[in-house]
Parts: C-alpha cells; sequence; structure tokens
C-alpha cells in the first residue's frame, strides 16, 4: 500500500446499518488492517430500508471481502445470502459476511464475542452456572444462545413483556434449561444466579442515571456485565461494584465481535490490545 493509504490492490469491507455514524468498526478495523501490515480498508455504509439486497448484491459486484451488519438489518440480511452458518441460523441473526469469489456466508459473531470477552476481561466462564439475562431483543438471542453452548445450567430471561422473554427461553432451550419471567420475578432467583447481564438500553448515552433493574439485592458473588458501552462504565454497574460484585463493560463484547469478524475475513489472529486502544481514543 502506498503512502496516501488505498491503492488498486486494496481489499475492501465494510458496515451496514441505519443509523450508521455513530459506529467505532471502521476506526478498530482499519487500525487492525495497519497494525497487521494488510492492504485493505473498512468503511460505514448507511442502508436505508428497502436498499438491503441491493447492497448485498454490491458486495458481490465490487467484490468486497466482507461486511458487518447492524441494526435494523441483521435478520433481513439473512434472505440475501447464500449460506447461513449454523450458529447464526439458530440466533436468527447475522452480523458478519464473509464473501467467498461470490459466495456471500452469514455468522454472527455477537454471541461468540462476548463469551470471549467475559472470559477474557472478567475471567468468568459459564459452564455450570445460573444466569440472568435482562431484555430479549436482537442482542439478547446471541448472548443467551452463547452462554447456554457454553454450558450453563439455567438461563433465565427478564422482560417487560413475559412472552417475549418466554419465547426466546423456548428457542435456546434445546441447548440448555431456559426460563422466561418478569423483572419482578428476578428477585425469586437472587441467591442462586451468578452472572447478570444487561442486553437492553437501559443506561446509554444521554440517559446515563437510569439501571434496569433495582440492583439493591447484588452481593459480592456476583459478575455483572452490561453491553452498554457509552459510557464505557453505566450507573448499572457502578452500583454493583457499591455492593462488592465483579463487574463487566460492554466495550469487551464490541471488541470480540469484531475480532471475530477480522480473523474470518483474513485468517490472522486479530490485533485485540491495538484495536481496543483505537476505540479507547475515540471515546475520548
Amino acid at each position: 500500500m502506498n503512502q496516501w493509504g488505498m491503492d488498486t490492490a486494496t481489499v475492501m469491507h465494510g458496515v451496514f446499518g441505519d443509523p450508521i455514524k455513530h459506529s467505532k468498526s471502521p476506526i478498530m478495523h482499519n487500525r487492525a488492517f495497519r497494525e497487521l501490515g494488510l492492504n485493505a480498508a473498512y468503511a460505514a455504509f448507511h442502508i436505508l430500508p428497502g436498499q438491503l439486497k441491493d447492497a448485498v448484491a454490491g458486495i458481490r459486484a465490487l467484490q468486497f471481502r466482507g461486511v458487518n451488519v447492524t441494526i435494523p438489518h441483521k435478520l433481513e440480511v439473512m434472505d440475501y445470502l447464500d449460506e447461513i452458518d449454523e450458529d447464526a441460523r439458530a440466533i436468527g441473526a447475522v452480523n458478519t459476511i464473509v464473501n467467498d469469489g461470490g459466495k456471500l456466508t452469514g455468522y454472527n459473531t455477537d454471541g461468540i464475542g462476548y463469551v470471549r470477552s467475559l472470559k477474557e476481561e472478567a475471567g468468568f466462564s459459564a459452564a455450570g452456572k445460573k444466569v440472568l439475562l435482562l431484555g430479549a431483543g436482537g442482542a439478547a438471542r446471541g448472548v443467551a444462545y452463547a452462554l447456554a453452548k457454553e454450558g450453563a445450567s439455567a438461563v433465565y430471561i427478564a422482560n417487560r413483556t413475559v412472552s417475549k422473554a418466554t419465547e426466546l427461553a423456548d428457542s435456546i432451550s434445546a441447548y440448555a434449561p431456559a426460563y422466561g419471567m418478569s423483572f419482578d420475578e428476578t428477585i425469586d432467583i437472587r441467591n442462586d444466579v451468578e452472572l447478570v447481564v444487561n442486553n437492553t438500553s437501559v443506561g446509554m448515552h444521554p440517559n446515563v442515571d437510569e439501571v434496569p433493574i433495582d440492583t439493591s439485592w447484588f452481593h459480592d458473588r456476583l459478575t455483572v456485565s452490561d453491553l452498554v458501552y457509552n459510557p464505557l462504565v453505566t450507573r448499572l454497574l457502578r452500583e454493583a461494584e457499591a455492593k462488592g460484585a465483579k463487574v463487566h463493560g460492554g466495550l469487551g463484547m464490541f471488541l470480540y465481535q469484531g475480532a471475530y469478524a477480522f480473523e474470518y475475513w483474513t485468517g490472522r489472529e486479530a490485533p485485540v490490545a491495538a484495536m481496543r486502544e483505537a476505540v479507547l481514543e475515540a471515546f475520548r
């Protein structure tokens, strides 16, 4: 690659979403390419509703090597791919596309990224443990599935609309015992669970004073994890820490879902430390 960056041999990657201008993915992936000296680039594309099918055809036509897919396209995109990885099919969402000579395969790196960050950053392994997930939306699907496959002994899912929690519990019950419940019912399992995960957007910037659950029952045998990474430390995590719980922020899931995507595209080990540094710099 020349000193100005891109040339005719540059391998292109990107992210499709709506909205997209807040995405830190280009900063993270371009830093990773630079770190390993790869002639590759990554850009963000604002794909509006109704444009996704054309955009996916564009991956083939323009010979992009890979693309990440974010809200609101993770479900619909599955209709336009040639193959879908078994995990992504079970989760029901795709966030990473790999282009092998015009054949597009969809993966989901959210759940595996989450589990990897939980192990590496919080030293927590879900095998044999009871876990409580707050929220039953798209993010919760990948996390619930990954924790179930990791061997959690029970996955409790609390949601405002209990039927959504029960539906998600049913869909992962093939992999681990799973139960849907209301937020009020979480008090009954407070002494059984060892991990609480916030999969909702409660506490996210600008509503930084909100918490998704009453934290008064938190204790020092608990690990509390928040998928929100803006702010890096949410009020939920501050209150958990005050109760002696171990805390795990959402930046790790974002980093490791990106690291897995990077590894699928390049076949190289992702330079996670450099990727983390780039994202933290962007936040400052």
